[in-house]
């Protein structure tokens, strides 16, 4: 089988059903069901699982690249649309819980919570940036945008960035997680810079 064949009939599904599975747990969970264990406090229990389950996407799809520039296997690239949406799929998620079950879609509450907790705004810029490069992510748009459309998805470390920063300022004690968050999201921008201005020589040249 070719590799091609191989990311769309094995990779690729494996992946998707992989990415799936928090929220099934998490569906099961809010009924009472599954394996996942909601605890005292269920809604913020929620809250913060779809929130890490969003920023562990995001990280991941920007590893994605430098497993290709790493391995040279280019095929992994084939992994980083769905990767990115279901990133978007949770961090969307993440906000519904909020505001719906945290909240109970009290709009007054919920701007009020926007401007006055600076890791909540993080938050939702967050989520705004996100929206253009989900209703880009189409092969029509990437064509219909041109060089246009890579800048525009750049955007993504600037989101990614966000989303450690919003985890980072929510937690009050405790702050080992989140630092170990913001030392992943440092190593991968520093590939990313040591990639742009220091690019790997090819074989035999100095």
């Amino acid at each position: 089988m070719k590799v091609a064949d191989q990311f769309r009939f094995i990779f690729k599904p494996l992946v998707f059903a992989a990415c799936a599975t928090p929220f099934v747990l998490f569906t099961l969970a809010a009924f009472g069901m599954g394996p996942m264990d909601l605890g005292a406090d269920p809604q913020n229990r929620l809250l913060h699982a779809c929130g890490i389950t969003a920023l562990n996407l995001l990280l991941i799809t920007l590893a994605v690249t430098p497993a290709r520039m790493l391995t040279g296997w280019s095929h992994v690239l084939r992994l980083r649309r769905m990767l990115g949406l279901f990133a978007f799929f949770y961090v969307l998620l993440h906000f519904v819980v909020y505001a719906w079950l945290i909240q109970g879609f009290d709009l007054a509450t919920i701007g009020e919570d926007i401007v006055k907790r600076p890791y909540i705004t993080i938050g939702m810029l967050a989520l705004v940036l996100l929206v253009p490069l989900a209703v880009t992510s189409t092969n029509g748009m990437m064509r219909r945008l041109g060089r246009r459309w890579s800048t525009l998805h750049k955007l993504v470390y600037v989101i990614a960035g966000l989303g450690v920063w919003h985890f980072w300022w929510q937690v009050k004690q405790d702050i080992r997680e989140p630092l170990l968050y913001v030392a992943i999201f440092a190593v991968l921008m520093a590939f990313r810079v040591k990639a742009k201005f220091w690019p790997a020589r090819a074989p035999g040249r100095t």
